[in-house]
């Protein structure tokens, strides 16, 4: 992790961690040909007839500086989806939103991050046991606490749960919890299952230990705090544009989304889950990246100390994906984290070399599609190539 300088101190005397500041590659140990290439890369993945995204943010930093940040393309660009025609109905282009730097984007599964900290924050207090049952906080959950799910199983997707059940589907929130309560692993436990159900049990878990919502969770613990005045749970006014969700490609019919949560199961859920929900820009998600790289401090404000941060962020990760070239491309191999999310949504930090890179794309806009993480992959490889120095100050 980046260590603090003995003069990084706060007004009120007490250690603090650079801010994020804008300034040139160089001035961030960034190859700025690489940088400008990267920029360059992600500003082509909107063209076309059939583009990659609609638009995207893509912010890139090393140290406390941000060496780059665009917005291209569009944030709502479609009307609709037409079926007969598989491509989408585009607006007039006086009717279309650009796409601008503090556009907001549904994280989609970046939430899961956000979750998996207010979780680990309570590890830190001692209230929560890393290794305890999910049944010891919540025997109501019945097959959870027969098969002995843990609160490790549910943080590293090793808790045996199935990807997801079809909440959506049911008549009510009473069915819904229902469904929950009595679902029990469908595969070995120990064995990497990625699921949403595991953070919607955490959600669960917090909110009976804590006695608060998720959402008063994230805030006080984590958004506030650092300062992200721009994250939060929707329903989002001016956030970029997803789907046109409709049967049969989706599992409900619900027109086009913008500013809604996508997700069907979080829509189901009151658009506040564990595993889906948040809207945020991509620069309070650099915010959140640097908190990370700092040890979890980001200026006067601590919301995690470094070895809890480094418990998160260790292999096999908690919440946090590590060293995934999938996504990551050269990032990855000495210890980079991150995540992506369904939307189109993406971060990945590494503490190797201090670098942290923000990419949000409504690729579901006009519709879903198979996932492509050519681009992600290839973004952060030009970020890897671009580290020359030691990094900014």
């Amino acid at each position: 992790m980046a260590a603090r300088r003995p003069d990084d101190e706060g007004g009120d005397g007490a250690l603090s961690s650079p801010r994020l500041r804008y300034g040139t590659p160089e001035r961030a140990g960034l190859d700025a040909g690489q940088i400008a290439r990267l920029v360059e890369d992600v500003r082509l993945l909107t063209d076309g007839p059939r583009p990659w995204c609609a638009g995207a943010v893509v912010l890139a930093g090393r140290g406390p500086v941000i060496a780059a940040q665009d917005a291209c393309g569009w944030a709502v660009r479609y009307a609709a989806y037409d079926e007969t025609a598989g491509r989408g109905l585009g607006l007039p282009f006086a009717a279309r939103v650009p796409m601008a730097a503090d556009t907001p984007f549904d994280l989609a599964s970046l939430t899961k991050l956000f979750t998996t900290i207010a979780a680990v924050q309570q590890i830190e207090r001692g209230t929560l046991g890393i290794d305890a049952r999910v049944g010891a906080y919540l025997p109501e959950f019945t097959a959870a606490a027969e098969y002995g799910v843990t609160v490790r199983g549910l943080l590293t997707h090793t808790s045996g749960l199935r990807p997801e059940l079809p909440l959506y589907a049911a008549p009510d929130a009473a069915s819904r919890l229902a469904l929950l309560r009595a679902e029990a692993p469908s595969s070995k436990p120990g064995e990497y299952v990625y699921s949403d159900l595991n953070m919607l049990l955490l959600q669960h878990l917090l909110e009976r230990l804590t006695g608060r919502p998720l959402d008063v969770l994230v805030r006080d613990g984590i958004t506030r705090p650092l300062g992200m005045t721009a994250t939060s749970y929707g329903p989002r006014a001016g956030a970029a544009a997803t789907e046109d969700q409709r049967r049969p490609w989706a599992k409900a019919d619900r027109g086009m989304l913008r500013g809604e949560v996508h997700d069907e199961n979080a829509w189901a859920l009151g658009g506040i889950a564990g595993h889906a929900g948040l809207f945020a820009t991509a620069y309070d998600l650099a915010v959140l990246c640097r908190t990370l790289l700092n040890g979890g401090s980001y200026g006067t404000a601590r919301i995690l100390g470094p070895d809890f941060v480094d418990l998160m962020l260790t292999a096999p990760g908690l919440g946090f994906r590590i060293d995934q070239p999938w996504f990551m491309g050269e990032l990855a191999g000495a210890g980079a984290a991150g995540h992506t999310g369904f939307t189109g949504t993406s971060l990945v930090l590494d503490p190797a070399t201090d670098t942290f890179l923000v990419l949000l794309a409504n690729t579901v806009h006009p519709r879903r599609r198979r996932a492509d993480n050519v681009p992600r992959a290839a973004a952060a490889t030009r970020l890897a190539r671009a580290v020359t120095g030691p990094p900014g100050s």
